[in-house]
């Protein structure tokens, strides 16, 4: 089963070279087990473009779609057997002691699988 691993942190959140350094250890161990399939860190928050589409017309707005305290920074997306090693594996994840991550099945019906 696939998950998603919606990582965020708040705007005072800094990363350090010992955590960077973590992360990177923490993807090896996951591709190793075979967990991982894909990743990456995202830009600011600042630098998004939220889209809409109401009565046909295509509404920007400059920034994440919501105002909240915590704003997402980063994804992982992996495959496990169950809710169970999904929590270990985001668990294990060095931002889970520095930031928040969100764990959330992936609906694989409506991707044909």
């Amino acid at each position: 089963m696939r998950y998603l691993l919606i990582i965020s942190h708040d705007d005072s959140f800094t990363p350090t070279e010992t955590l960077i350094r973590d992360i990177g250890s923490w993807i090896k161990e996951m591709e190793r087990r075979g967990v991982r399939m894909y990743g990456n860190p995202l830009r600011p928050a600042g630098d998004a473009t939220t889209v809409r589409v109401r009565e046909g017309k295509v509404v920007l707005k400059k920034g994440p779609f919501t105002d909240s305290m915590e704003k997402m920074c980063a994804y992982e997306l992996i495959e496990c057997s169950g809710d169970e090693e999904a929590i270990e594996v985001a668990s294990s994840h060095p931002m889970a002691k520095v930031a928040t991550i969100e764990v959330r099945a992936v609906w694989n019906e409506l991707a044909g699988r």
